[in-house]
């Protein structure tokens, strides 16, 4: 049997009438300071990862790139420490996949994906057989199971179902326990612990003593939705969706809805003839933000495309869209996708039209911030 799974409600989305024109070069050009590629500065891990807003963590070596990437000096395992200090935390978030959230923030993600409150649907009640009532002890069990330290998957298992009340969830975390455990996450219940042998292990959340909580729904979605806009923008009613509707199960009807309580803390945009918003304490840069010829070389499923998405043809051409969504290592010109880069052995092959002059600088930085001996290769693309 499938574990159940639900997808978010759409209707229809409205354009207002736009404050001031600018160019998606303007935009792209303002966007890639406030991500800390133009200007990078003595940013911690947990303050870049808290400008992203979230990072993906399903290859620790990519997400410390794309991290390092972002700071003017760093050293390796930073965002490990990160981790193990408890600024940073990993659970579910985006898309099911795990990312690398802020401990001071992350909990406004969390509760957008929460959103669904999937343990009350039919499909799940019967699946797990845990009705709605039954959730709030399932959930203080897993709390209390873990009050000693991180557990594996299956010594958590072994502890709850060592319950009577729950002695039939044992296939379950036999088989496929990661729909159950992803729910827990999203509900701020447990988080990613350190890894055991190569085995993952969860921990309570409660105990980081940096973590802020999970606010109410109505309050974390205008706060997710300016903080996005701080580093995303400028951006449209689609991208607000694609993060948060399609991301997190938020729901558009509560997106316009969170939108439009924002008032006139957002500022719709003509960019290009396409009507986006900022945040209004971000108008004034964005309108004096210069286009950027700047290279940057980034890992593959970086926020910078991750973040619009792949379709978003203003970052990611359509001739680079099977390659980013495949992971591969993403050159950057004015926050254009232009171009991929790949380890082989002890090369680094770069493909782009860019000329290779333009480019040795930064793949350069790319090859120190790897950590390797690489001979560089370029082919025109």
């Amino acid at each position: 049997m499938t574990p159940p799974t639900t997808s978010p409600t759409t209707s229809p989305a409205t354009s207002p009438a736009t404050a001031a024109s600018i160019s998606w070069d303007q935009a792209l050009g303002w966007r890639l300071g406030r991500q800390l590629l133009d200007q990078p500065g003595e940013r911690s891990a947990s303050e870049v990862v808290q400008t992203l807003g979230a990072v993906l963590a399903t290859h620790p070596s990519s997400a410390e790139l794309a991290v390092r990437s972002r700071q003017y000096r760093s050293r390796p395992g930073e965002l490990a420490q990160a981790l193990t200090e408890g600024t940073v935390i990993k659970t579910f978030a985006y898309r099911g996949a795990m990312h690398h959230l802020s401990a001071q923030d992350g909990g406004i993600y969390l509760a957008l994906r929460a959103a669904g409150r999937q343990w009350e649907l039919r499909s799940w009640v019967e699946f797990y057989r845990l009705t709605a009532q039954q959730w709030p002890r399932f959930r203080e069990t897993v709390r209390d199971a873990l009050r000693d330290g991180p557990l594996t998957v299956p010594e958590l298992g072994a502890r709850v179902t060592g319950r009577s009340s729950y002695k039939h969830l044992q296939p379950v975390f036999a088989d496929d326990p990661w729909t159950l455990l992803k729910a827990l996450c999203w509900q701020g219940d447990i988080c990613f612990g350190p890894s055991v042998q190569g085995k993952p292990t969860f921990q309570r959340l409660d105990a980081n003593s940096h973590w802020a909580g999970i606010p109410t729904l109505d309050e974390a979605g205008p706060r997710a939705i300016l903080a996005c806009l701080h580093s995303y923008g400028p951006a449209t009613g689609e991208h607000i969706q694609h993060w948060f509707g399609e991301g997190l199960s938020a729901g558009r009807k509560r997106l316009e809805r969170w939108r439009t309580q924002l008032g006139d803390r957002l500022v719709p945009l003509d960019v290009d003839g396409t009507t986006t918003f900022a945040a209004a304490e971000d108008v004034e840069s964005i309108l004096a933000a210069e286009p950027s010829d700047a290279v940057h070389f980034l890992p593959g499923h970086d926020q910078w495309v991750m973040g619009p998405g792949t379709k978003d043809t203003h970052v990611t051409p359509p001739p680079y869209r099977t390659a980013m969504t495949r992971q591969a290592g993403i050159v950057l010109r004015g926050g254009v996708v232009s171009g991929t880069w790949a380890v082989r052995g002890s090369e680094l092959h770069v493909s782009s039209p860019v000329q290779p002059a333009e480019l040795q600088e930064q793949a350069e930085r790319l090859v120190g911030l790897l950590g390797q001996d690489l001979e560089i290769h370029y082919t025109k693309a």
